[in-house]
């Protein structure tokens, strides 16, 4: 029994004609849900749906009304629609944004197949620096902010793996923009120095053995 992927599912889905919606007319978007229990906890069962975003779908306009009054809450209901069926829901939104940023258009297609032929040439890259022990060509990658973050999150383990006390400056002093990014930098760090020996001066920072009583660059003592 084949499986289809996520991607071989959007790519038939983007083949189908769009569904219009029951109660406006207008041609749905195709929409990815967030990835949370809904409902009854199963999930939504799909990894795609159709959903109506027209502000001025009869069942958004009325359903703010139709949702404070009967339970209380600043909320409405727009329309969707199961991929490949006629089966048209609803589901609950809060403003006028809910749920635009999950809508896939072309350009958020292309962007995803970017991004995902950017990540198998950087693992590619990975692969090969790894084996040449090409540290610095992996420290490289990992200060790429160009770069996809699961490439940049190898890279940074990788660097910890086989990374010279050299790139312990850059590590630290680069600025990642990211907490992932940067725990995974320090964690490098970490492993360098383990695997090296060495600690950094608390008074001056400079890299000394870890053994050293007294800090070679500034003299000063140390607590052992």
């Amino acid at each position: 029994m084949t499986i289809e992927t996520k991607e071989q599912y959007l790519e038939r889905l983007l083949a189908e004609k769009k569904p219009r919606c029951p109660a406006c007319g207008q041609e749905m978007e195709i929409w990815e849900p967030p990835i949370l229990n809904f409902s009854d906890g199963l999930g939504w069962g799909t990894p795609y749906l159709f959903v109506c975003f027209n502000n001025n779908c009869p069942t958004y306009t009325q359903g703010w009304a139709y949702m404070q009054e009967t339970f209380g809450h600043k909320a409405s209901y727009r329309n969707m629609c199961y991929p490949f069926t006629e089966q048209f829901e609803t589901m609950p939104v809060f403003s006028d944004q809910g749920g635009l940023a999950q809508v896939v258009t072309e350009e958020t297609v292309a962007e995803q197949d970017r991004i995902r032929e950017a990540t198998k040439r950087g693992f590619s890259l990975l692969a090969e620096f790894y084996t040449t022990k090409s540290w610095y060509e992996v420290l490289t990658l990992l200060l790429d902010a160009t770069e996809p973050a699961k490439v940049r999150l190898k890279a940074a383990e990788m660097v910890g793996d086989i990374g010279d006390l050299e790139a312990i400056e850059p590590l630290r002093s680069y600025n990642f923009g990211n907490a992932i990014l940067n725990e995974a930098a320090q964690k490098a760090v970490a492993k360098i120095h383990e695997r090296h020996f060495t600690l950094e001066c608390p008074y001056c920072a400079e890299i000394i053995k870890k053994r050293a009583k007294v800090c070679k660059h500034c003299g000063k003592e140390l607590s052992t």
